[in-house]
Order: C-alpha cells, then sequence, then structure tokens
C-alpha cells in the first residue's frame, strides 16, 4: 500500500537540489530544527549565540546555517562569506551541546539565476528534512529564522509547546517586533522601520476589519512549519523576495494554520538593497524620501467588507437574486469583480458545491490573498489613491475604538497595533473549519 511516508521519500528523493549535506547522525530525541539563511552576514554569530542561549525544549534542537552566494558574487561577498564560515564552524565547535547543536554549511556557487533567500532556505529545510526524517519525526518543527535576528529566550520552548497545545495546525506565524532603538543601527534606521512596521500592522488589521479569513503575518524570519507538511506542499519556493508570503499561504489557505504569540522575534530594521521589496528595501526608501510613507487606504477595505459579509447569500441564488445583490456592492467591488470574470467563477462554485459552507470554503480558495492583493492595487489605481501610514492607522483605531488618534505620533500607533496583533486571529467565515484537501 503506497503510504504517507512513501509520498515524503518522494519529495526527498524527487524535490530536493542536495543529498544530506550533514554526515553526523542526529540524535534521537531531535524534534526541532532551526534554518538560517547567511549572506554577506558579518555579524551572524550574534544570531547563533541568541539562540544558545535559549531556555531549550523537550526535544532536542539543531540549527542549520546556509551560508551562500552566487557563482558571479563579487571578490568581496566571496571573502565576506568565507570568513564568516571559518568563525561560524570555529564557534560551533565550541558551543555545541549535547541538546543543542549548530551545523554551518557553506554553498559557494549556487546558480545566479535561482541563487537568493528562497532557494537558501530551501536548502536548509531540505537538510532539515532530511535529519528529521531519518527518524521518522514527521512532526518534527522545522522553524525559520534570520542571519540577522534575535528572540526572546523562551522562544524554542514556546514554539514546542505551541505545537503541543495545536496538535492539527500545519504551519504558524511567529509574533515579531523590530527594534525601534539601540546602538547597532543610526537614530534615523530605527526611526524609519516604525512606519514601516506598521504599514505591515495596518494590513493586516485592516483585513481583519474586513473579515478576511486569510489575515496573517508572513514574515520569513518569524514562521515555522511541520516536516510532514512541509514535503505535503512541495516544500519552500526559490524566490529571491516573498518567498515567505508563497509559502506562508500555502498552509494558510489549508486551514488550521496558527499564530505563535507567546514569544517574540525580533528581526533586523536595517536598510538593503539586496531584494526588491520587503524590510530593508522600505527602510531604504523612507529614510531618503521627504514624504510619508504610504499604505493603502482603508476605504477599500470598507468596500470588500461588504462584499465578504455577502458571501453566504450568494450560495444557492439564481442569477437574478445574484445581480440584486452584485448591485449593492461598492462600486470598487463591483469592477474589480467584472475584470476577474466573476459571473463565471460563481457559477462554477456553485455547480462543485453542496453546502454553504463548502461554497464559503471553495470562494476563498478562489478569493484568496494573491487575489485580496490585486484587489487592494485595483483599488488604489482607480478609486482610492495611498494615504499616509499614519493617517490610515489612527483611521482604523478610531473606527474599532470609537475615539480619535493622533496620525502623527507613529510610535503610540504602533504600540496600539503590537496590541492587536497578540489577540488571537478573530472569528471569520471559516472559523473552526477542517482542513481543505
Amino acid at each position: 500500500m503506497f503510504t504517507k511516508f512513501d509520498a515524503v521519500n518522494q519529495y526527498l528523493q524527487q524535490r530536493t537540489l542536495f543529498a544530506p549535506l550533514i554526515y553526523k547522525k542526529p540524535s534521537l530525541n531531535l524534534g526541532m530544527v532551526v534554518v538560517i539563511p547567511a549572506f554577506d552576514e558579518p555579524f551572524l554569530l550574534l544570531s547563533l549565540m541568541n539562540l544558545s542561549r535559549c531556555t531549550l525544549p523537550l526535544c532536542d534542537v539543531e540549527v542549520i546555517v546556509v551560508i551562500n552566494n552566487g557563482e558571479q558574487a563579487k571578490a568581496s561577498i566571496r571573502q565576506s562569506n568565507q570568513e564568516v564560515y571559518l568563525q561560524a564552524l570555529e564557534w560551533a565547535k565550541k558551543n555545541n551541546k549535547s541538546r543543542i547543536k549548530f551545523h554551518i554549511i557553506y554553498l559557494p556557487d549556487l546558480p545566479d539565476k535561482s541563487a537568493g533567500v528562497g532557494l537558501a532556505r530551501k536548502i536548509g529545510m531540505d537538510e532539515a528534512c532530511w535529519r528529521l526524517m531519518k527518524l521518522r519525526k514527521k512532526k518534527g518543527i522545522i522553524v525559520c529564522f534570520d542571519a540577522d535576528s534575535r528572540c526572546d529566550t523562551n522562544y524554542l520552548l514556546a514554539l514546542e509547546d505551541h505545537f503541543k497545545a495545536h496538535p492539527r495546525s500545519l504551519a504558524c506565524s511567529i509574533y515579531f517586533e523590530h527594534p525601534l532603538h539601540g546602538v547597532e543601527h543610526p537614530d534615523e534606521v530605527y526611526a524609519a522601520i516604525v512606519p514601516y512596521e506598521l504599514h505591515l500592522r495596518y494590513y493586516i488589521q485592516a483585513q481583519r476589519l474586513a473579515g478576511f479569513p486569510f489575515a496573517y503575518h508572513t514574515v520569513g524570519s518569524s514562521m515555522a512549519v511541520r516536516c510532514l507538511a512541509y514535503q505535503q506542499q512541495g516544500g519552500m519556493n526559490k524566490r529571491k523576495a516573498g518567498e515567505d508570503f508563497y509559502f506562508l499561504h500555502k498552509f494558510i489557505s489549508l486551514g488550521n494554520f496558527s499564530e505563535c504569540l507567546t514569544t517574540k522575534v525580533i528581526p533586523s530594521p536595517r536598510p538593503s538593497h539586496r531584494v526588491p521589496f520587503g524590510t530593508g528595501k522600505a527602510v531604504n526608501e523612507i529614510m531618503s524620501s521627504k514624504e510619508g510613507y504610504l499604505t493603502y487606504n482603508l476605504s477599500s477595505f470598507f468596500d470588500l467588507k461588504i462584499l465578504i459579509d455577502q458571501v453566504p447569500a450568494l450560495y444557492k441564488t439564481d442569477p437574478g437574486q445574484f445581480d440584486a445583490i452584485f448591485e449593492k456592492l461598492p462600486a470598487s467591488v463591483q469592477a474589480f469583480l467584472e475584470q476577474v470574470d466573476y459571473q463565471n467563477k460563481w457559477r462554477e462554485i456553485q455547480a462543485n458545491t453542496a453546502s454553504r459552507k463548502a461554497f464559503i470554503t471553495r470562494f476563498f480558495k478562489w478569493f484568496n490573498a494573491f487575489m485580496l492583493m490585486k484587489y487592494v492595487h485595483f483599488a488604489r489605481d482607480n478609486y482610492y489613491p495611498n494615504v499616509e501610514v499614519g493617517e490610515a492607522a489612527a483611521r482604523l483605531l478610531s473606527h474599532l475604538h470609537a475615539c480619535s488618534f493622533d496620525s502623527d505620533n507613529m510610535s503610540v500607533l504602533l504600540n496600539h497595533y503590537r496590541k492587536l496583533d497578540q489577540q488571537p486571529m478573530p472569528k471569520n467565515l471559516l472559523s473552526g473549519r477542517r482542513r481543505v484537501t
């Protein structure tokens, strides 16, 4: 009989890029592997030290670092990576313990076409699968971290406890906070991260206001997945940026996704030119711009909420009833739905569902996070131009709390949004549903 374990073996043999790269046998008690991609990271050891100080969970832990660069990398990058590799090897020899071990991998000639953070994460996560599956630890936890991140001392223990408390959870996002002050970066860097993190949190909370069921943070340094689920969903992608968004939303749309809110990852706020979008690029733009940082207009999400609220009523409606509902939708939603051929999609969803619950589930398989982003961009370009993030964030808080907030004091706004993000995902149309297969 063909088993799930056979399917996993297929992944390891057919979808990985390398045979096992680590030859030391894993501990029989191994249950968690932390994966860190590293490209030109002179302060990698600080992150490793931070992890080494964490309270250990009941299971043993491995940390796999994938130092990498492309074939055509500059000589300065190669030299930096080589130096960090040797430093990390020496550090690991001195700091490996019986219950937490650090493995340092150096891959200096990855194909330039795909070399980047996605490929490095994939190599490390695939290696974690090799390690865990040698022990048949299908529910083992693979954790994504970054070479310039820090975490609370309960980080490893909290992740183990989280997956024990949520046995059906396939993957989770982990609560994060960028540092807003310190000595590692100039003051302008810490000032620039405030509006960007505010934008990230506002975007998620605006989706939750609209009732969108897939409103979760997707931050590469702050996510974890079970070993079996990782392989069943095809592993990590090789994107040079946005790999975290595309990876996590595969699991979010399946259901049983969770949030680990009992610990904290502290990602770096540093500027960067290495990726086309994301934290580093945003911080650069904010520091070089004389204008405020812009985000999506809250009106787009108010309009979207009207559509989402009507989704249950769309089940078993005839064309005339559907047209009546459609005509009451906001103009931005009507125009967008016409652009994405909503009538044929609605008929297809109706024809393939036998209950209202199944209809709602199938609707959101279509109107997923990627479709939502298309809608928000469409609304931005045609109806509601972007606004300064402080203005949008203050407007949403005022709506939630029925009182006014100062749009100019973004640090105070960010503190409010951090508190919101420490609350579990609110109930929505898909709450409590079974996993979609």
